[in-house]
């Protein structure tokens, strides 16, 4: 019998709540948001401190300057941000989730706006339940164009980070934005207040692959949002009227505040489940419910499967092998990034050798290759640039030696190399391009090309 995927249709409107998980979350929204928005805006030596120029093929962070050459930094960074998210997911569950994931900051945010424009959330339930009214219609109107109005903004911010962001005002406020930063612009625009403002937590339960996939990092010693079932069941109101040793009850009170919290609509109390996202806000609810019945806190909580069985602290993440091994892999790729970046030269070059000739003879009787050799000078200054030749015996390079670049370009520059016949031998010879900054002699970088010899 076939089964048919049934999406969550009915519209979440979870509860506002304070505590010192809410905090934390309110602190990464802040952090991420101010972080996102202002990045694009600063200056670092004249330019952009972050971009990614798709035109000329480079990418600026800071005094790092990246060309296509250096592609093998992002490939680490990714393979870093995925062992980062094993570790984390194997250590603390989907913590990543609940606190600074986009589509949880986002979905705050919008949700933000709708309390502003439509009221606290008994309201918004009753009026939306309720028909179409002047107010409602006025309402609704000013949230959804205030929540537009930010996904624009957003959207515009995620361009100013491949397009100068000054400079693209600029052009907006003219009218004169072109096609390209329109498009995606008004793309990723709609992609968020789709995505934040109305589907919100069914991204989360059936869209997001890593809810998905994440169960098989978890194990029994995964730090997750757990409800303690010996402490709380049998579950009930408190009646005053009975006496305490008479009240066949566990610490729950049935009172409901963990589920009217949940971003994602779920009951912690039925135990684990994989659209929990770990943010803690359930444990912001019980917490005050157990300081007034006079109960410890800790109903609910942040422990793992074996502690709550055996009643002992959750393990560290140095006595637990798997974490152990992620943390290892992490140092060694960032061990293996970091030397590389410190050695990483402000300059790159490539020689390709004129396949249009094979050799020729110059009027010296030598034997002549010519090759194209291109600088790209990652430095905002003009720079000096001198090469010499290494490998095979015999070769001269003809002609200057040195070679000026502008600041933040690159240069072409023909070059020919002779060599005697008598000194090598007919076939292809090894070759090695030593390019040297002339202020800084120790930065040198090699490129390698073949001599033909007839």
């Amino acid at each position: 019998m076939s089964q048919k995927l049934q999406f969550q249709t009915l519209k979440i409107y979870p509860r506002p709540v304070t505590g010192r998980f809410n905090r934390w979350r309110v602190g990464f929204v802040a952090v991420t948001q101010l972080v996102f928005f202002l990045l694009p805006w600063l200056m670092w030596n004249g330019r952009p401190a972050v971009r990614f120029d798709f035109g000329t093929m480079r990418g600026y962070l800071f005094d790092l300057v990246l060309l296509p050459q250096d592609l093998i930094y992002l490939a680490g960074t990714l393979i870093l941000s995925a062992l980062g998210l094993f570790l984390w997911t194997t250590l603390a569950g989907r913590l990543w989730c609940g606190f600074s994931c986009p589509q949880t900051v986002y979905t705050q945010i919008m949700l933000w706006i709708e309390q502003v424009f439509e009221g606290p959330q008994r309201t918004r339930r009753l009026r939306d339940a309720g028909p179409w009214t002047p107010e409602k219609i006025l309402r609704k109107t000013a949230s959804q164009g205030a929540m537009a109005v930010f996904a624009l903004w957003t959207g515009l911010t995620l361009v100013g980070y491949f397009s100068p962001m000054r400079p693209m005002v600029a052009r907006l406020a003219e009218g004169m934005l072109g096609p390209w930063e329109t498009g995606f612009a008004l793309g990723y625009a709609a992609f968020t207040w789709l995505l934040a403002g109305h589907l919100r937590e069914a991204v989360c339960k059936h869209m997001c692959p890593y809810a998905r996939f994440q169960g098989v990092m978890y194990d029994r010693d995964t730090l997750h949002v757990t409800y303690d079932p010996t402490r709380g069941e049998p579950r009930g109101a408190l009646r005053r009227s009975t006496p305490a040793a008479a009240r066949p009850q566990g610490d729950c009170v049935d009172c409901g505040l963990c589920v009217q919290v949940c971003p994602a609509g779920i009951d912690i109390r039925q135990g684990l489940q994989y659209e929990c996202i770990n943010c803690g806000l359930c444990i912001d609810a019980c917490d005050p419910v157990m300081d007034k019945t006079g109960r410890p806190r800790g109903l609910i909580r942040f422990s793992t499967q074996n502690a709550l069985e055996s009643g002992q602290p959750p393990l560290g993440w140095l006595q637990r092998p798997r974490a152990l091994f992620y943390s290892g892999l992490m140092i060694v790729c960032s061990a293996v990034m970091g030397v590389g970046l410190y050695l990483h030269a402000p300059f790159k070059v490539d020689v390709l050798r004129d396949r249009a000739v094979f050799a020729r003879e110059n009027e010296a009787g030598e034997i002549e290759n010519a090759y194209t050799l291109r600088i790209f000078n990652t430095r905002g200054e003009h720079r000096h640039y001198r090469v010499r030749l290494e490998g095979a015996p015999g070769v001269r390079l003809e002609g200057a030696g040195g070679f000026q670049v502008p600041a933040d370009a690159d240069g072409s520059f023909v070059v020919t190399v002779a060599a005697q016949p008598e000194t090598l031998s007919s076939g292809s010879h090894p070759l090695r391009f030593v390019v040297e900054d002339a202020a800084d002699p120790l930065r040198t970088v090699e490129a390698h090309a073949p001599f033909l010899m007839p």
